[in-house]
């Protein structure tokens, strides 16, 4: 199938809703003047993959979308005894009926290329001419994971943040968490009465933040910091980098019995288990990798978008090498209110442009 829009967005996270949203105020038709297309089997974004245990909280706030309030649904209001991803992926179900989005799923996209004036997105029903390219595919389908001597020499299990879906799976094993953000921690805090032993290892001493609520972006300082990386095309900061871990009642309980206790990483890992650097030993059965995730822009490489110094230029959302290509969610934007805000902003660039 071959088609053409005025707009494709690739990806139905916040990110790509909130443009969806800002497209069709200005009077852009969904599935007409511009598509949304996603990969996930539902609704939801990244959210719907998350882990079982995950809970709405002060370490995971989520922002409403836009016009949310339209529906008389919100997340500070939302019940907290849920998971999370079934929470996000209910709100955003009824978000694009509400509002007519027409989001396309799942579908995969393989590669963008140029084909004379026109972008052309290249996926699993076919292809898609646009003027205007919005990308808003996050994170989560780019994990990343350190480099370590004898990973490959492992027998147990190797489990990223995205593949981790309920602690039941780690019953009575040995267990190395490795990371130091509100995931790993998360991870510590759910396997402490289901793992047999758990270790935890990070590559820096735990910046506790004692403010009571810890937004997705972060503060001022880690927007800063993203947007100056983005604009020079470098790559992106992580976010705990910046704004340390809020330290909860939560996580302050469990430093004061013992388990948060966290150890400088290990010099190498071996088939058992892991060998720390003052030469002891840690057996292990998985080591479960919360150590973040890239922006996912393979598919983008045709473009040839990326930077010697590791990243993309973008300001304001839109790539300085293509001014036709934007970035939604990506840089200082790579927040839930970040994505609301840079829905606007791109949106009102692209009807400068078509």
């Amino acid at each position: 199938m071959s088609e053409r829009a005025q707009v494709v967005v690739i990806g139905a996270g916040q990110a790509g809703l909130a443009v969806a949203y800002y497209l069709k105020r200005f009077q852009l038709e969904p599935g007409v003047d511009f598509v949304v297309y996603d990969r996930g089997p539902g609704t939801g974004g990244a959210w719907q993959f998350r882990w079982d245990a995950l809970r709405l909280g002060s370490a995971h706030k989520v922002h409403d979308l836009p016009g949310m309030q339209e529906l008389g649904i919100g997340f500070d209001t939302a019940d907290r005894t849920l998971p999370a991803k079934d929470i996000v992926a209910g709100y955003y179900r009824r978000y694009e009926d509400h509002f007519g989005l027409q989001v396309r799923r799942p579908v995969t996209i393989s590669s963008v290329v140029n084909r004379g004036a026109d972008l052309v997105v290249q996926h699993s029903e076919g292809e898609t001419a646009a003027q205007v390219l919005v990308n808003a595919t996050g994170t989560w389908g780019s994990p990343f994971v350190p480099y370590y001597p004898g990973a490959s020499t492992f027998r147990g299990r190797h489990v990223h943040t995205n593949g981790y879906v309920t602690a039941e799976e780690f019953r009575g094993q040995n267990v190395v968490v490795v990371g130091g953000g509100t995931s790993a921690i998360g991870f510590l805090l759910e396997l402490e009465n289901v793992a047999d032993v758990v270790s935890w290892a990070s590559r820096r001493p735990i910046d506790y933040n004692t403010e009571s609520v810890l937004t997705i972006e972060g503060g001022v300082a880690a927007v800063r910091e993203a947007d100056a990386a983005a604009r020079a095309g470098k790559a992106l900061p992580s976010l705990v980098s910046t704004t340390g871990v809020p330290l909860t009642r939560k996580i302050a309980a469990g430093i004061a019995r013992g388990l948060l206790k966290e150890r400088p990483m290990f010099a190498r890992i071996e088939p058992e288990g892991v060998r720390w650097n003052d030469g002891s030993f840690t057996a292990a059965d998985a080591i479960i990798w919360a150590t973040g995730f890239r922006p996912e822009l393979r598919h983008l490489a045709p473009l040839k978008l990326r930077e010697k110094q590791g990243g993309v230029t973008v300001e304001s959302g839109q790539v300085w090498t293509d001014p036709r290509i934007f970035l939604a969610g990506y840089g200082p934007y790579a927040s839930t209110i970040g994505a609301n805000r840079s829905g606007r902003i791109i949106a009102r660039q692209i009807m400068a442009q078509i």
